[in-house]
């Protein structure tokens, strides 16, 4: 009996015990922490503007089926999934515009792919990312684990070395981010554009001289899976801005 109230002190302060994960936006300047908070000011607003006309447009629109976008709060939380292969948000919704709207899949990266993307996303501000397990997701995180421990390119850097080992610090002047992707799709000023993960995971195999993985490629989407899990519990504010 003694032992359990150490026990319960124990608890108590293992749970009081402060997340050591931070978001990319809790690193930024002030004035893009403003930017990403104020909606009249936000970057992304045009890009948001197009997917609510997209959400309406079209004899088999996305209302069609979803009613408003608010409908999918939560949604984006639970991305990337396993529906006969693996999709992030961005492949799920080219999946839907193929298949039930009998449209053309878009282009990578393409602007109403992203807007809807964004729109989508924009529907879980304020909860925790909850990444969906299963056997077939946990041997993709394996897959990405092992991908982002890996060195790789003429650098022979690891996404590890730099996101991990070296957060907080600087390289080239700009402040290393613990790299969790609660906040995607982001709106970068480097790209002066919205962009997906999978851009920004494209940029970095390039930044290290590495090969560049094919859009949706296995090791793409792998990494999705195990960086999804990574920032698991932690609150999304869809979509980012990032510098």
């Amino acid at each position: 009996m003694r032992a359990w109230p150490l026990l319960l002190l124990a608890l108590a302060a293992s749970a009081a015990e402060p997340d050591p994960r931070r978001s990319g936006r809790d690193t930024m300047s002030p004035a893009l922490r403003t930017l990403q908070a104020d909606d009249a000011q936000h970057p992304a607003q045009l890009a948001l503007a197009l997917g609510r006309e997209l959400w309406g447009a079209g004899a088999r629109s996305c209302a069609g089926c979803h009613g408003e976008p608010e409908a999918l709060r939560g949604a984006a939380t639970r991305y990337p999934a396993w529906d006969q292969g693996l999709l992030d948000l961005p492949g799920r919704i080219q999946r839907c515009r193929v298949r039930h709207q009998q449209q053309p899949a878009w282009a990578p990266e393409a602007e109403p792919l992203l807007a809807l993307a964004a729109l989508v996303a924009q529907q879980s501000r304020g909860l925790p990312l909850q990444p969906p397990r299963g056997a077939a997701l946990d041997e993709a995180a394996a897959r990405g684990r092992h991908l982002y421990t890996t060195r790789i390119g003429a650098l022979n850097l690891s996404c590890a070395q730099c996101h991990d080992e070296r957060a907080g610090l600087r390289l080239g002047g700009s402040l290393i981010p613990q790299g969790h992707v609660d906040d995607y799709p982001v709106y970068r000023l480097e790209w002066q554009d919205l962009g997906s993960l999978q851009r920004r995971l494209r940029g970095c195999l390039s930044g290290v001289r590495a090969g560049v993985r094919d859009w949706d490629s296995a090791e793409l989407l792998a990494l999705e899976v195990y960086l999804s899990r990574r920032s698991a519990g932690m609150v999304m504010q869809p979509p980012g801005v990032r510098p």
